[in-house]
């Protein structure tokens, strides 16, 4: 697929088979997210991959919208490491960079996969934090439902010329 028609092309999937994916196609999603900008290049991300259905399960009682892990073969848990750049703001942007990449390569590979906002929800980070025993250094920030889809979204044209501005406002 090419990169235009990837991002123009990708949407929130929450309806998925019942297929498992494959270890390799989760290494090139996290390759693809190791391979986001990072600010200063600290590259301040880490990973939990998730797969057991008891783990996915009990996520869905720590973030209010995590339903679609009932149908998800794995998750992916984006997290900003405070050892690695202090600066929460980065962390989360560096992380946010990361998510997309995971995102659009799951899509260009035939995964489906919808973005659940974990950061700066207080209550989701220390549920989330909790669950997965993160260390004090370590921020989540975003959670990435994967599976095969089992539904195609509309694919509305989100263009909109009246939000872009020259030189200046």
């Amino acid at each position: 697929m090419e990169a235009i028609e990837t991002i123009f092309t990708r949407r929130s999937v929450r309806k998925y088979l019942s297929h498992v994916i494959d270890k390799e196609s989760i290494d090139i999603l996290l390759k693809a997210a190791m391979h986001a900008p990072s600010a200063r290049n600290t590259q301040s991300w880490q990973f939990i991959v998730i797969s057991e259905r008891k783990i996915l399960d009990s996520i869905m009682t720590v973030h209010p919208y995590a339903s679609m892990l009932n149908e998800a073969s794995h998750a992916i848990l984006v997290c900003g490491d405070k050892n690695l750049e202090p600066n929460e703001a980065y962390c989360n942007q560096n992380c946010s960079a990361a998510t997309q990449n995971i995102l659009l390569a799951a899509h260009a590979s035939g995964i489906g996969s919808v973005w659940l906002g974990v950061y700066p929800r207080e209550e989701r980070m220390k549920g989330i934090a909790g669950l997965f025993e993160l260390p004090e250094h370590i921020l989540p920030v975003s959670l990435i439902a994967l599976g095969y889809p089992n539904e195609k979204p509309n694919q509305p044209d989100r263009y909109d010329p009246k939000r872009i501005h020259y030189e200046k406002w």
